[in-house]
């Protein structure tokens, strides 16, 4: 991962559920995080990097981002932020 604006900060359990333990991924794993899974999914079945990587979307998307160089964006930032 490259530091700047293709990082961002995701909190294991959402912050609404007064989770505070944060790790750093790339935006728009992020974005597809928040995208793909509501936070009550987020705070109740994955609120690990281990359970993160095994959901199969999650999974899917990460091995089709890591042939992009480490600091890709992809140019739009746009989330469905389902609750």
């Amino acid at each position: 991962m490259v530091a700047g604006p293709s990082v961002s900060l995701h909190h294991l359990v959402p912050r609404r559920f007064k989770g505070r333990e944060a790790v750093t991924v790339h935006r728009i794993c992020h974005d597809k995080v928040h995208a793909v899974l509501s936070e009550r999914e987020l705070r109740d079945r994955f609120h690990t990097v281990d359970r993160l990587r095994e959901q199969p979307e999650i999974a899917a998307f990460r091995q089709w981002v890591a042939r992009k160089p480490p600091e890709f964006v992809d140019g739009h930032h746009t989330v469905d932020r389902r609750r």
